[in-house]
């Protein structure tokens, strides 16, 4: 009897210990099961902004779009995440770089660098909504309807650099005021070209000055492009707005600088990176502004409801080292409008 009570406790606690083993098998599953839902929540439920640009990484853009959209409650890396795709002047990327985005099914775009940008992200999808950031007109290219009611999956912002190329001439012949003629740089490819050339021959008609049209399509063009404004005895240069140029700033500036040749630009980065001077609108604070609209989209607003905003702020950059190496000297008249002196 002993023997038989022994044998048959022995089954008992083996089917016990199973007991225990599947249901901490059962529990361990439910737990994995909760887990990976719970990381699967989060992962929908952070937001994907697609961010493409026809030039060039740009720290100073990406940090500001940063910015504006973390006063709009959005953190890069905590409840949102930013791709970055550069065209670096190859606007045949564009196109592909949209449909990869919508292909994603991001939760918006940012596309920037010309109206080529904004256009390809349009044509991509018109349901996903689109933040543009445009030196060209929005309104006359087709991207938007009208500027204070943009319509459809669309909004942004512009920086008028076709606008301001009279002012550029205007500021380049105060700095270099015995010129009688100035050279003009700019990419035929550009879809603004033309007017940037009409603007600037109007320009200089106006103030007497001769005018010389170089254009350039790529780095071995643009190398061309310099001494050929020494031999034209083109007393300064004006670079025409271009993200194909912004991608290439530094062999630009570069090369103004081996020329000895005084040059205006449209934007600060030119100057930071060791150019004279520059002119145009703060692209800081319009990829700020654009992060704001990112981030005011991503909570709900219809970029139908947002007016496409025109920049407020220009900024005048001098660069003294670029000049005292150049053998010139600023007049008082533009450091006293300077908004920021390098040196």
């Amino acid at each position: 009897m002993r023997r038989s009570n022994r044998k048959s406790a022995r089954p008992l606690g083996r089917r016990r210990g199973t007991r225990m083993r599947r249901r901490e098998l059962l529990l361990l599953l439910a737990t994995g099961m909760m887990g990976t839902r719970g990381l699967r929540a989060q992962q929908k439920a952070m937001s994907v902004i697609g961010f493409f640009a026809a030039s060039g990484p740009s720290i100073e853009a990406a940090a500001a779009f940063r910015q504006g959209l973390s006063e709009t409650g959005w953190v890069d890396g905590q409840n949102l995440r930013i791709e970055y795709r550069w065209a670096d002047g190859h606007y045949d990327r564009l196109p592909a770089f949209a449909a990869e985005f919508v292909g994603s099914k991001v939760d918006l775009v940012l596309a920037t660098g010309g109206n080529h940008a904004a256009l390809a992200a349009k044509n991509a999808t018109t349901t996903i909504p689109i933040v543009f950031v445009t030196g060209d007109d929005p309104v006359a290219d087709g991207v938007v309807a009208s500027l204070p009611r943009p319509g459809g999956n669309l909004t942004g912002f512009t920086l008028l650099v076709v606008e301001l190329t009279a002012k550029k001439l205007d500021l380049i012949t105060e700095l270099v005021p015995r010129s009688a003629a100035v050279a003009l740089l700019v990419n035929p490819e550009y879809p603004q070209t033309e007017r940037i050339i009409q603007d600037t021959q109007q320009a200089a008609r106006a103030k007497g000055v001769r005018l010389h049209v170089l254009k350039a399509t790529n780095e071995t063009e643009i190398d061309n492009a310099f001494p050929a404004i020494v031999e034209l005895h083109a007393g300064a240069l004006l670079l025409g707005s271009d993200p194909f140029f912004f991608s290439r700033r530094k062999q630009i500036v570069a090369l103004a600088s081996r020329e000895a040749i005084p040059a205006i630009y449209s934007v600060r980065e030119y100057a930071v990176a060791g150019g004279l001077i520059s002119y145009g609108a703060s692209v800081s604070a319009l990829f700020r502004e654009a992060g704001i609209y990112a981030g005011r989209i991503l909570k709900g607003e219809k970029p139908a409801d947002l007016p496409v905003q025109q920049p407020t702020k220009f900024e005048l950059v001098v660069n003294l080292k670029t000049a005292a190496a150049l053998g010139l000297t600023i007049p008082p008249s533009i450091l006293v409008r300077a908004d920021e002196v390098i040196e």
